[in-house]
């Protein structure tokens, strides 16, 4: 059996997680669930960064426009959040692209959207 990859900080963020959801449910925007898990964040010394840009290469030059993770936590670990019914292979292929863009290893994705807590462990 493979050992999980920053297994302690994954089972951190899903608990951060798992509070958020338990406490505000589900049918809110996006923007007040990333309100809330920065503030767990805070409260709970994760080291994060909300709307991280990475630049984008193509050849020799460097795209004009960006990309912005929801949240990088743990400097490497690219945390994803959606507030929708259900995650779609959209947003797993757009949580590996950022991966590849940031050559970080470890994406997640959570959706607050349903009953309960859903989330998508991607790994690079």
């Amino acid at each position: 059996m493979t050992e999980l990859i920053y297994k302690e900080e994954f089972y951190k963020i899903i608990g951060i997680c798992m509070e958020v959801h338990r406490l505000l449910g589900r049918g809110f925007l996006e923007i007040i669930y990333k309100d809330a898990l920065e503030y767990e964040c805070k409260k709970n010394n994760i080291p994060f960064q909300r709307e991280k840009e990475y630049k984008i290469p193509y050849k020799e030059i460097i795209l004009q426009h960006m990309y912005y993770a929801d949240f990088v936590l743990f400097d490497k670990i690219i945390l994803e959040v959606k507030a929708i019914n259900g995650i779609i292979d959209e947003f797993i292929k757009q949580t590996l692209n950022y991966l590849s863009a940031s050559n970080n290893k470890l994406g997640i994705i959570v959706n607050f959207g349903e009953d309960s807590l859903k989330y998508k462990r991607l790994v690079l």
